[in-house]
């Protein structure tokens, strides 16, 4: 069955095309097109010798996008199928279900319009995602579309791990809660950790650690999600690339007051000029940090510590919320690449029983390895993430139904 896997952007849309046959997968084809109603659109892809190609295109909508994609697939020179119509499915990324989905589901009208109601806390996420699927059902209306969601994995969370502590009627009426976002990642390493390791998933307490230029965390018992970091929206939590992360609201009315910044401008400061950006004032690229820091920049040094703090910080405080942790997982592209950020925060750790295998750890880069010493009771792992995977399974899995 060959499942093609989108997530449409405000003004990109990425693309894998997979061939789930019995117990195994193959991707066939990979890329992306940028700059989406912008000059100096493209479309970036493999080759099917593995290297990579760029077409100059210029796009005016996501269905113009989608047709480019289209093309490539079917191109006789750089394409491997035929025609649409080898393409059975088609499994979107969605980021904001809101409480409307805790799992993965066929896409209808009505399926697109509870998407479209949670547009309001999800505005530069949802309508983007939208896009591509009214792309794929004004260009191929016969195929099935299916719907996985960021936030379906996190509605396991009690409630007294999702409620706010604010006047009770802004959930009942407004659905202020804490969402937490990535979750199709935290299900993949989660479930991917424990096969890798040869444990029962239901036996084991988890902590997951997303760390990209978006980040995330969490707590995983038994396979289910009993907190995360991020919140309503994916601008609370750990400190991340440009995002703030955890802060007093009391210091944004404070600079909202002070400066007269609007709404508007509050947020692109959250979400667009914080995080390791603004504190080091060199970039939100941790390889960059890392240089600066080589260099002597000290913004450069306080961005990293503080980064990682926060990550230490909620492990900590999962690890006690679950009553202790038997697995630790990284993954994301600092996760899984940035061995010195690893050993760092996890050095700290040793009260938990963490131990880190130093010679381990640092040849680690994007591979699936135990990082952790022989005897640490903690066993601690490098997962790459595999979202577009799971959406794939994910969308198999309905179809067949």
């Amino acid at each position: 069955m060959k499942i093609l896997v989108l997530n449409s952007g405000s003004s990109s849309v990425k693309y894998k095309l997979i061939d789930l046959e019995g117990n195994t997968d193959t991707t066939l084809a990979e890329g992306g097109v940028e700059k989406i109603g912008l000059p100096g659109g493209f479309l970036k892809y493999k080759k099917a010798d593995g290297s990579k190609a760029v077409d100059e295109l210029g796009l005016i909508d996501h269905q113009d996008a989608v047709k480019a994609i289209l093309a490539k697939l079917t191109d006789p020179v750089d394409g491997c199928i035929s025609s649409y119509g080898e393409i059975d499915a088609v499994g979107h990324r969605v980021v904001h279900g809101g409480e409307k989905f805790s799992e993965s589901v066929l896409i209808d009208d009505a399926v697109k319009e509870k998407i479209r109601e949670c547009y309001d806390i999800a505005p530069l996420h949802n309508p983007a995602n939208m896009t591509g699927i009214e792309a794929i059902t004004a260009l191929m209306p016969d195929v099935p579309q299916v719907g996985v969601f960021d936030t379906a994995f996190h509605q396991t969370m009690p409630a007294k791990a999702f409620m706010y502590a604010i006047p009770y009627k802004f959930y009942k009426e407004d659905g202020v809660r804490r969402y937490g976002f990535h979750g199709t990642s935290h299900r993949y390493v989660s479930g991917r950790v424990c096969e890798f390791l040869g444990v029962d998933i239901k036996k084991q307490r988890i902590i997951t650690c997303h760390i990209g230029n978006g980040a995330s965390m969490a707590a995983v018992v038994g396979g289910k999600c009993v907190d995360t970091s991020m919140g309503l929206t994916p601008v609370e939590g750990l400190m991340m690339g440009t995002r703030v992360g955890d802060i007093d609201p009391g210091a944004l009315t404070y600079l909202m007051n002070k400066h007269h910044l609007t709404a508007d401008q509050l947020q692109t400061l959250i979400n667009k000029e914080s995080g390791v950006l603004g504190v080091s004032g060199v970039s939100n690229d941790m390889r960059e940090i890392e240089a600066a820091i080589a260099e002597g920049n000290e913004r450069a040094r306080l961005a990293l510590d503080m980064y990682m703090l926060r990550i230490t910080k909620y492990i900590g405080a999962y690890a006690a919320e679950m009553g202790g942790v038997d697995i630790i997982v990284f993954t994301g592209g600092v996760g899984e690449n940035q061995a010195g950020l690893r050993y760092d925060v996890c050095s700290t750790l040793g009260f938990m029983g963490v131990e880190i295998d130093k010679e381990i750890n640092a040849r680690t880069r994007g591979t699936e390895t135990v990082i952790s010493s022989a005897a640490s009771r903690v066993k601690v792992c490098v997962i790459p993430t595999d979202e577009e995977l799971t959406i794939a399974r994910d969308t198999a899995a309905l179809v067949k139904k």
